[in-house]
């Protein structure tokens, strides 16, 4: 079973391209023009062990908004996509992530019902070239693209905003890792009583 997915997304604003591929090794090839995100992006592929490129293109020079959210919609779209059925995987992922001192809860259920629940309250106004306000965007815009339910707890929040911010994309890649794993015993399997997971 190939579980690859390749989307483009085009507008007068952005221009995005996006392969991922769930059965890889973490590797990343991340040009967002935002050092920022491709440094949290190359963790999401990482820690998820899905191998990501991504090609972005947008009005950087109005402000971050655009790409972040663009590319966010694509990434979802493209694990949606790969996901095909969905059979034999296992569903549900969690982690505690801690960073340092922070401490983020991340659960996700790959159940084609998009749900977006968060307690991340930015603190400063930019990490690097990302406004902190975009990451809780990125986060819901992901979630109702790939038809997930996405939860984040923050346990601990710490006195660091890159550390509030990596641990969430490196918990939610954990997360990931476990959702999207195949179950051997029930490999054929759509994982739902219903037989069928809505949006497969």
């Amino acid at each position: 079973m190939s579980r690859i997915a390749e989307i483009s997304r085009e507008t007068s604003e952005t221009s995005i391209a996006v392969k991922l591929q769930i059965d890889g090794e973490g590797v990343a090839q991340i040009q967002t023009g935002i050092g920022f995100l491709d440094h949290m992006l190359v963790l999401l592929s990482y820690h998820s062990r899905m191998d990501i490129e991504i090609k972005a293109k947008g009005d950087l020079d109005t402000d971050d908004h655009h790409v972040v959210e663009d590319i966010s919609i694509v990434l979802g779209q493209a694990l949606l996509k790969a996901l095909d059925e969905k059979r034999g995987i296992c569903r549900y992922g969690s982690v505690l992530m801690p960073m340092d001192e922070v401490l983020v809860g991340v659960a996700i259920d790959l159940s084609g019902r998009p749900c977006f629940v968060n307690q991340y309250q930015p603190e400063r106004e930019k990490v690097g070239d990302l406004s902190t306000e975009l990451v809780s965007h990125f986060f819901r815009s992901f979630a109702l693209e790939s038809r997930c339910a996405l939860h984040f707890n923050v346990l601990h929040s710490g006195d660091n905003e890159h550390h509030r911010i990596e641990a969430m994309f490196k918990g939610l890649g954990r997360a990931l890792a476990e959702a999207v794993r195949i179950d051997p015993e029930r490999a054929s399997v759509v994982p739902s009583s219903k037989g069928v997971l809505e949006g497969g």
